[in-house]
């Protein structure tokens, strides 16, 4: 990977971005995306736009979510400990022992989230999976009112892991979902402003917020933006690991590709022109079926205004919502390829209307 675009990466993932507190990481996003718009701009929530060959058409958005799973302070006991909600899909099993940020109005506090060892537990039965009400954190405080001296309810809650490579292209990180979405419609932007293409498209990458608590963002930007078109990037669940039922989730791989997803709010049309471009690109992918819903923003933005006619491009995640999330960095950097070929594919005026008598 180009190393400008790697740093780009690593900063975006090892910047805070909870739910509801996306603000820190949107900035990073813009710092690095305006350099290759012509126009950024956000709206009231802070879902933030950065604009190609504006005024062209059809108006494409390529659009991927900036937040990620957190916690949030809930109730401070007696003793100084922290108890917490979640923000989105936190999962508590994955959660105990590990070491955390409160952010917080005067900067971080560090903490951990506590856990009890097996020798209190021998007269206990088997240990039973913890709730998110079991789970508590622990600042150093002492007392109540030391710890509300530091922290507040309210205040958002990271886990403290970093982006690593893990070896060759493998990398790990606490949240790659969906920092791995923004940084590919940004890189998606630099390819297309770098390749001096003609587009008669306008092309508008979007960081959109809170997709984990209900894809909430999403529906503000595509009511707000009206593309006549859009590609989501996330990422979906690699099962290339043991104990996955491969006939049950699929079969995905990382080092692969990105994969498409087929069915429901997946626009045949898009879909089968994303399949003939990452063809002709030699763009390796690969292919998902879904049933009711895909659980990403194109869920929300398929039926905006009418219909939007969508599609789903995702990246191959191991371990997902967990400290430990794995990617393959050549699938990611096959997005920004896949998405820019689309762009250029585009014809002034372009519809994808079935073709229905």
């Amino acid at each position: 990977m180009r190393e400008a675009s790697l740093e780009f990466l690593k900063q975006l993932v090892n910047t805070p971005s909870p739910v509801g507190h996306e603000l820190r990481g949107l900035q990073v996003w813009l710092d690095y995306v305006r350099r290759w718009a012509d126009e950024t701009f956000w709206d009231a929530y802070g879902n933030c736009v950065a604009v190609l060959n504006k005024g062209g058409s059809p108006r494409l958005m390529l659009a991927a979510h900036a937040d990620e799973i957190a916690l949030a302070v809930h109730y401070i006991d007696d003793q100084g400990y922290l108890h917490v909600r979640r923000l989105g899909g936190v999962d508590p099993v994955v959660s105990v022992a590990q070491r955390v940020i409160v952010h917080t109005r005067r900067g971080p506090v560090r903490g951990v989230i506590g856990s009890l060892p097996p020798h209190l537990l021998k007269d206990e039965g088997e240990r039973k999976p913890p709730k998110i009400h079991d789970l508590f954190i622990d600042i150093g405080a002492t007392s109540r009112r030391e710890a509300e001296r530091r922290v507040r309810i309210g205040d958002p809650v990271t886990l403290a892991d970093e982006f690593e490579l893990l070896h060759g292209d493998f990398a790990v990180a606490r949240a790659f979902d969906n920092r791995i979405g923004t940084f590919a419609v940004a890189e998606t932007l630099r390819l297309l402003r770098e390749s001096g293409a003609r587009l008669q498209a306008e092309v508008c990458a979007v960081a959109n917020v809170q997709e984990e608590v209900g894809l909430f963002g999403a529906r503000q930007i595509a009511y707000s933006l009206q593309p006549d078109l859009a590609l989501v990037v996330d990422v979906t669940h690699a099962t290339d690991y043991p104990q996955v039922n491969k006939a049950k989730h699929g079969d995905v791989r990382l080092g692969k590709g990105p994969t498409l997803t087929h069915g429901g709010c997946n626009h045949p049309a898009l879909v089968e022109r994303l399949e003939a471009l990452a063809r002709k690109a030699r763009i390796p992918i690969q292919h998902e079926a879904m049933s009711n819903t895909s659980g990403t923003d194109t869920d929300a933005i398929f039926w905006t205004r009418g219909g939007i006619p969508s599609a789903l491009v995702s990246l191959p995640n191991r371990y997902m919502h967990s400290p430990v999330e794995v990617i393959h960095l050549g699938d990611l950097e096959a997005i920004p390829k896949l998405l820019a070929e689309f762009a250029r594919s585009l014809k002034r005026g372009e519809t994808f209307r079935p073709a229905l008598r």
